[in-house]
């Protein structure tokens, strides 16, 4: 479809509807010229401006079926697009029942036989200086219902017919509704010649002088004005009655997938559409305020039908075509915004409105029509008008803040070839949509943006992942640029530092190839992060050549990637070559990480099986690791015990118990104060033991310790145990008997797997300059057992213990280091 029958024709039926003929001249009647040319002026200004924002998104590319749900999903993201598209969608559905109530209501008052219930009548006595009495009837709410859900059900079949039928018939409708516009200014402009009524005084400088200012009141249901009635109108009100008068602007956009060129038909069909209407209703507003009197404004409701040339009829039949019309493209565009919707596959609850590529949407047009029946039973276009306002103002706002982001980005891709928009236009056009918005109602308006939140909500938590490459990614990815250029490359502040923990997944070998972690790492990860905040990055390393092993480490990435949201984690995965573990972590604790934006932390499973046979690259591996993180300034949490590590919903209770060996810069506290804000450690308590010598002042270390834990505003308990030194346990004879039996036959075993190791590194010229000292070794495994010994006395209960370890002394065998390690921790 080109732009007239594609664009412009939809857009001026859809403006040009109902309200323009049985209640405009009320309007102007009820609120004087001057201020209904303010509130054309405002609403014609809204939808201008958002036609300009709409002109500029849909030149900005390829636009595929939705209309305005695609444009603002490109642009805002899949949650946002969809909870104001579905919004828009239920407006649409909603317009379809207010045209169907207005040629129904014309219907019945050019034919009053046609009425099956007894009509409605008001008492007039207040309109006129005249003592006389008038009464006006008016359709029975009934009539309404009944005749408007028939009507539903016609066009309804029409609509199933497809949209080439539509497209055929809508001349039909149009011709009609320009022609009667014509022949009603014509009778404007002769009225003064011909019979009408009284009221009715032709075009008079006095009667436009009366009408010029408001006359605000109350009045029934009807509209007609009475001293008790149930409403009261004022311009706020106003604003919500004639709104949908201006609506409509996206019928063209709606069928954006059937038109020919979009990026030509769209800006030139809908603007040409929005100006014409604009300069009618502005004429309309001084043609009705000098014709007519006010009484005659307030209580005829087709006044357009009275004054038209040459006879009511002409005008009653375009009313009826007009609305029909309008009905039908509602009837049409709804449908297809809903398939559209769900044909992007977000929301799995709307897979049953799929329609293939150059199909009907039938399932949705049948749903679509239920929805406009349900609002005809309502039978009232003041009560409905309200409610579709908002939910068009929300779409409106939606298309301005789109262009708004857009434009303000200004990324790459935003070259749309409309070139008449600015990002203050599409600002002050979405202000606009709010401000008019809570004008009408501050109810209506909270309720359609807690509608809108919810549906969000609801997409953010059930809906697919999609990305769009929208505008907010642009503006974090902008952002996070900004945030890393002011962070610079300057070391953080102590108040402001934030555990960033690089968890190593895989690095022995111990997991089966299709599990990318250890499944309590990632929990153990997210007890690093205080209340959410932090990032953690996940890595693993494949051994081999980056050209044969390319796409086996981007499907490990995208399994690993699936693993992190699966755990819920705040984090990111990185996938490594290399020719082996200790080279490939070497390259990543050096460039893995942006200016302070760093891991700091390096998380890891201890390998329980680095005794076994095949497993003898794991102790050279795991101690270069830490020695890789120790010149490069970070710490390295080494986890035992990971298979017992709880999850969020298992309760603990008991200790968690930190031994302070070596200095740690805090570390194990601020674990420690992480681990008691998850719900699971919640019920613990911090305990902190101090390992004295026997000749230190234990309560002195105990006072200094307290202090220290007081200013960091830390609650724990301090414990300071002694412990006699090696010197002191070399010149105590007997201290090799207080020994348990079972601790000296793992001293004696272990002194001899240190030797043996030792000398096979000697044999085998793989480390020449490898060092034993016996009297070292003895020094080390007698701390070590002792340590062991004193953990187990205090926290064989304890949910967690934290022991702080130094790093590996150089010159030593790997294997060295790894037996301190297991004898340290050996059964806690």
């Amino acid at each position: 479809m080109g732009t007239l029958m594609g664009v412009f024709i939809p857009c001026l039926q859809n403006i040009l509807g109902i309200i323009f003929y049985i209640r405009f001249s009320w309007i102007v009647g009820i609120a004087g010229i001057a201020q209904s040319l303010l509130l054309v002026s405002l609403c014609c200004l809204c939808t201008f401006l958002t036609g300009l924002s709409l002109s500029a998104i849909a030149t900005n590319g390829a636009m595929k079926g939705g209309g305005p749900y695609y444009l603002i999903g490109r642009a805002l993201g899949p949650e946002v697009g969809i909870s104001i598209g579905l919004c828009f969608f239920l407006g649409n559905a909603i317009a379809g029942s207010l045209y169907i109530l207005g040629a129904v209501e014309t219907f019945l008052d050019a034919i009053p036989g046609a009425r099956i219930f007894k009509e409605s009548a008001t008492l007039i006595d207040d309109l006129s200086p005249s003592p006389q009495i008038e009464v006006l009837s008016s359709p029975n709410l009934h009539d309404l219902q009944v005749y408007g859900v028939l009507v539903t059900v016609v066009l309804c079949l029409v609509v199933f017919g497809g949209v080439k039928i539509i497209n055929r018939v809508a001349p039909a409708f149009l011709v009609p509704v320009l022609l009667s516009v014509f022949l009603i200014f014509i009778g404007i402009l002769s009225a003064s010649h011909r019979n009408l009524s009284s009221e009715i005084t032709g075009l008079r400088l006095s009667t436009f002088k009366r009408n010029w200012g408001s006359e605000y009141q109350h009045t029934n249901r009807d509209g007609i004005p009475a001293p008790d009635g149930i409403i009261y109108w004022n311009m706020e009100a106003l604003l919500g009655l004639f709104f949908p008068a201006v609506t409509g602007i996206m019928a063209g956009s709606n069928r954006s997938a059937s038109l020919k060129d979009t990026q030509r038909s769209i800006p030139i069909g809908t603007l040409a559409a929005i100006g014409s209407t604009t300069i009618l209703y502005l004429v309309s507003v001084f043609m009705f305020g000098a014709v007519a009197t006010r009484k005659e404004l307030l209580t005829n409701r087709l006044l357009t039908a009275t004054v038209a040339w040459p006879d009511p009829a002409v005008v009653q039949i375009g009313v009826i075509l007009s609305t029909l019309g309008a009905a039908l493209q509602s009837l049409t565009g709804a449908p297809r915004l809903l398939a559209a919707i769900a044909n992007d596959d977000i929301l799995p609850v709307l897979n049953y409105f799929k329609t293939p590529d150059g199909g009907e949407p039938h399932q949705a047009t049948l749903f679509t029509s239920l929805i406009c029946a349900a609002c005809v039973i309502i039978g009232s276009l003041d009560v409905i008008s309200p409610v579709i306002t908002m939910f068009f103002l929300l779409c409106y706002g939606g298309v301005n803040l789109s262009c708004f982001l857009l434009d303000l980005l200004d990324a790459p891709s935003w070259r749309p070839r409309w070139k008449f928009h600015h990002w203050s236009f599409s600002l002050a056009g979405a202000l606009l949509c709010l401000v008019i918005m809570f004008l009408i109602s501050w109810t209506f308006t909270i309720t359609s943006l807690v509608l809108a939140s919810l549906i969000y909500y609801y997409v953010s938590i059930r809906g697919k992942a999609g990305d769009w490459g929208d505008g907010f990614k642009s503006a974090y990815f902008q952002l996070a640029l900004r945030s890393l250029r002011s962070l610079g490359g300057n070391q953080v502040h102590p108040k402001n530092w934030y555990p960033i923990p690089l968890i190593f997944c895989k690095p022995w070998g111990i997991l089966p190839p299709d599990v990318p972690c250890h499944p309590k790492l990632a929990d153990f990860a997210n007890c690093m992060r205080k209340k959410g905040r932090g990032m953690s990055i996940f890595v693993s390393i494949l051994e081999g050549n980056y050209r044969d092993k390319a796409e086996e480490a981007r499907q490990a990435s995208r399994l690993l990637t699936k693993y992190i949201d699966y755990k819920n984690c705040e984090g990111v995965s990185e996938v490594i070559i290399a020719k082996n573990i200790s080279q490939g972590f070497r390259g990543i604790v050096q460039t893995m990480g942006l200016a302070n934006l760093k891991p700091n932390i390096v998380c890891m499973r201890y390998p329980e099986i680095w005794r076994e046979g095949s497993a003898n690259n794991i102790p050279d591996s795991f101690v270069s690791i830490i020695n890789d993180c120790a010149i490069a300034n970070k710490a390295v949490v080494i986890v035992k015990g990971l298979d017992e590590w709880p999850n969020e919903y298992q309760k603990q209770y008991g200790t968690i118990d930190l031994y302070w060996i070596v200095r740690d810069g805090g570390l194990m506290l601020l674990l420690s104060q992480l681990l008691r804000a998850r719900d699971s450690f919640e019920n613990c308590k911090i305990q902190v033991f101090c390992i004295a010598e026997e000749d230190m002042e234990a309560e002195e270390l105990k006072a200094d310790v307290k202090k220290f834990l007081y200013d960091l505003r830390m609650q724990a308990e301090v414990i300071v145990v002694t412990m006699k030194s090696w010197e002191a346990h070399r010149q105590d004879s007997e201290a090799e008997m207080a020994v348990r039996e079972d601790a000296m036959d793992a001293f004696s075993k272990s002194r001899k797997r240190i030797a043996a190791h030792a000398e096979y590194l000697r044999s085998s010229n793989v480390h020449k300059n490898v060092q034993y000292n016996e009297q070292q070794v003895d020094k080390f495994l007698y701390t070590t057992l002792k340590l062991n010994n004193i953990i187990l006395r205090y926290s064989r209960m304890a949910a967690v213990v934290l022991v702080s370890l130094p790093p590996p002394p150089p010159q030593h065998p790997s294997y060295f280091y790894m037996e301190k390690v297991f004898y340290i921790s050996a059964g806690a």
